[in-house]
């Protein structure tokens, strides 16, 4: 139900996303130079903050356009990192990347419901929209670097 409403709430703003441009490099960068054990790198949030200096990006609707994109490239470097870590794992013990499988499957729901309860907890105005496009993006982040870090003893 919860996924169901949040769905409903980005389907308007990820469609708009497109014209949210954040710096795929920059983004990047901060992944790989974030040393291991950070939970959410100092830079989360600075591309989605240069893009809504852009006209028109300084709405709601632009803001969470700006998130969402900055978001969407977290996301891929968490499925970059879990896939390699999959591939590692499978090569250790298959059973050990189905652990990591189950794991990563019980972190979506996870999230899902940490950012559908940001939404519901600030229901009564539009704030609602970036507040929960934010902790998409936090827990993103933090899960990409989760996955990057899995296994090392540094």
């Amino acid at each position: 139900m919860i996924r169901s409403l949040i769905l409903l709430v980005f389907v308007p703003t990820i469609t708009f996303a497109q014209q949210a441009s954040v710096d795929d490099a920059y983004i990047r960068q901060c992944f790989s130079q974030e040393q291991t054990g950070t939970n959410v790198p100092e830079c989360t949030g600075q591309a989605a903050n240069a893009c809504q200096a852009s006209p028109g990006n300084d709405t709601t609707i632009g803001i969470s356009q700006c998130i969402q994109a900055e978001t969407a490239i977290w996301d891929a470097l968490l499925n970059e990192q879990y896939k390699l870590r999959r591939s590692e794992l499978a090569e250790q013990d298959p059973e050990l990347a189905n652990q990591l499988r189950d794991v990563q499957r019980a972190w979506i729901r996870f999230r899902d419901a940490e950012c559908g309860l940001q939404y519901s907890l600030w229901s009564g105005g539009t704030i609602r929209t970036i507040v929960a496009a934010n902790c998409y993006l936090v827990e993103t982040a933090e899960r990409a670097l989760e996955l990057r870090d899995l296994g090392n003893m540094e």
